[in-house]
């Protein structure tokens, strides 16, 4: 690639997970926070382009607070409307191909199969509209893109489930979690590779475009889930709160959601020739990392006591 990978929104779970394996792998790469280039602001974001000159453009910035956006509406177009249609034209201005990542909660959740990519888009929410919006912004404006979507991501960064059970599991002795909603976790490691996959062939290959679905290999709901979590956390902590399987309708949130949030996503393999790890088997990892970050912080504060602690008389 001439140039590198320019990601905006690096400071989210999604961006700091590609920023890191680019640079692990010795990819060019430089990554935005917000603070250092809004996407919704077209002064910062051509500005951006003009310096990095990038070989391709990732958006892995987002609103995405999926009940909050019910009361910040506007708010959460602004980031995922907007922001996407600044950053697809600048990018189609400066020949530059685009990597936009959007989600499950385009559709409705009412099929009784996985969806595919050419499914037909009904969001029930405020978020999810803004995302089928911003979708519709980056197919309109920028010729050389990809959209990818994606599903219940989890990482060692940011505020997701798997952090979340991770932290009530240490802190109640039982855990309710809905057991009719059906999805594919993500892990953010498979989501960077796949995006880097992606955005080398994009660089090179102008035909290559349209809507990918990327999501965890296997699909399940959020009490197995929650139950994977806590019996991996388990084995480091001996804490096993009891996780109790309740129905979606039990859990009333301000957004609506679909049963289904499960894609297919084949169509990405067989265009990339890349395929995510069983979500199981990143959930044991992901746990295991935290666990041992989690064991080395708590080990330099000790020593740092220690050491900062007057001598015995």
């Amino acid at each position: 690639m001439n140039g590198p990978i320019l990601v905006f929104g690096a400071r989210g779970q999604v961006g700091r997970e590609v920023v890191a394996l680019a640079s692990a792998r010795g990819v060019p790469i430089a990554g935005l926070s917000r603070q250092e280039a809004d996407i919704t602001n077209e002064v910062t974001v051509r500005a951006a382009l003009d310096v990095h000159r990038p070989a391709a453009v990732v958006n892995a910035a987002a609103y995405t607070s999926i009940d909050r956006a019910e009361r910040e509406p506007e708010l959460a177009a602004a980031v995922n409307v907007t922001g996407p249609a600044v950053l697809a034209a600048a990018c189609a201005n400066a020949g530059v191909p685009l990597i936009h990542l959007s989600c499950d909660q385009v559709f409705d959740g009412t099929r009784k199969r996985p969806y595919v990519e050419n499914d037909k888009v009904s969001p029930i929410s405020v978020y999810g509209r803004t995302k089928a919006e911003g979708e519709a912004k980056v197919r309109e404006l920028a010729q050389r893109h990809l959209i990818i979507r994606t599903s219940w991501i989890y990482g060692p960064h940011g505020r997701n489930f798997l952090r979340n059970v991770m932290k009530l599991a240490g802190e109640r002795d039982e855990l309710r979690m809905v057991g009719d909603q059906i999805g594919c976790p993500t892990a953010t490691i498979d989501l960077a590779e796949a995006i880097l996959v992606a955005a080398r062939k994009l660089a090179a290959e102008a035909k290559v475009s349209g809507i990918f679905h990327f999501a965890g290999n296997g699909a399940t709901s959020w009490y197995k889930f929650a139950t994977e979590i806590v019996q991996r956390q388990a084995v480091f902590t001996g804490k096993t709160p009891k996780v109790v399987e309740i129905k979606l309708s039990e859990y009333p949130t301000a957004a609506k959601r679909g049963l289904n949030c499960e894609l297919d996503s084949s169509r990405f393999r067989s265009t990339f020739g890349y395929t995510a790890s069983p979500w199981n088997f990143r959930v044991a990892e992901v746990v295991a990392s935290l666990i041992s970050a989690a064991n080395r912080k708590a080990a330099q504060a000790a020593a740092a006591a220690t050491a900062a602690a007057p001598p015995p008389a």
